[in-house]
């Protein structure tokens, strides 16, 4: 890879069990939002425009306080410009006005979906080259996912899908962005989160003013530990491993959420683990495991100084 201003390459420096360890620390915590967001949108317990501004100033709040503690001040988060709090409000919005329309099932697999083609086109414009086993561990794994996820599939909502496609563009450009952050991953989540919140003021304005908003306690609660831990925390550890991952890793990667989102519900929501769930978990799995261990040709591209 080459490298701009004779710095490191970050991309590939890292241990590949520590990449593995925090890529799954954060799928696990981008699973369990997928189950918090359901709880509280699919229940009415809070609507989607305070859902998503609670979640971003919680995160903006646990990850601005964590770079203050660590820095004595506020200078990492300035100068980094609003690539970052767009595609990140982006991805928050659309994430939790689809989930009022549509299932958990059929938003996964389109949220997701619309990640690969983001992710992994990116990456194939600017030089990257799975090799054959990553690309059959992507196929595997997209074989899986949509048996998992048919059913609900056959009957969308096209409001409810074309926002999650949406959404799903938004967070492979986000975590995109993550990749080409050099340094300071925290206070770059932090900038993101706090000028992500801003943005989704207007939103919850404008839904307050023409619907109203309505938000229990329980709501609240499951909106604020989305922000704080999985959200904000989560996005933290995610973008710590993407450096160590091509763009088609990364993509690939995530498509264990949904399955690892189905069997929480299992645990956590008494639904049933059917015999389509499993199999179809191994697969999707299986693929995930298959492509991760098949490193991709290093790309010949410059990389930036991270979000401006």
């Amino acid at each position: 890879m080459t490298v701009a201003s004779g710095r490191a390459d970050v991309a590939f420096a890292r241990p590949r069990a520590t990449t593995a360890a925090l890529t799954a620390l954060a799928l696990v915590a981008f699973a369990a939002n997928s189950i918090l967001t359901r709880l509280a949108l699919g229940r009415h317990l809070i609507d989607a425009a305070s859902f998503t501004e609670v979640r971003l100033g919680a995160g903006a709040a646990v990850l601005g306080g964590l770079t203050l503690l660590r820095s004595k001040g506020w200078a990492p988060l300035r100068g980094r410009g609003w690539r970052g709090p767009l595609a990140l409000f982006a991805y928050a919005a659309p994430f939790s006005l689809a989930y009022g329309r549509i299932g958990a099932a059929v938003g996964a697999l389109i949220l997701f979906g619309s990640v690969q083609l983001t992710m992994i086109g990116w990456g194939l414009a600017h030089g990257e080259r799975p090799t054959p086993r990553t690309w059959m561990g992507l196929g595997l794994g997209a074989t899986g996912l949509g048996w998992l996820m048919l059913p609900a599939a056959l009957r969308p909502d096209a409001l409810g899908s074309a926002l999650m496609v949406l959404s799903g563009i938004a967070w492979g450009a986000y975590s995109l962005l993550g990749r080409r952050t050099a340094a300071d991953r925290l206070a770059a989540n932090a900038h993101s989160f706090l000028g992500a919140a801003l943005v989704a003021l207007a939103l919850f304005a404008t839904t307050a003013a023409t619907h109203g908003a309505h938000a229990t306690p329980h709501g609240l609660a499951l909106a604020l530990i989305s922000g704080a831990v999985t959200s904000g925390l989560g996005y933290a550890i995610w973008y710590q491993a993407l450096p160590g991952l091509t763009a088609a890793e990364a993509a690939i990667a995530q498509l264990a959420v949904p399955v690892i989102a189905a069997l929480a519900a299992v645990a956590f929501l008494n639904e049933q683990a059917t015999p389509r769930l499993i199999g179809a978990g191994a697969i999707v799995l299986g693929g995930v495991a298959l492509a991760l261990t098949g490193r991709a040709a290093p790309p010949t591209i410059e990389i930036g100084a991270g979000p401006r």
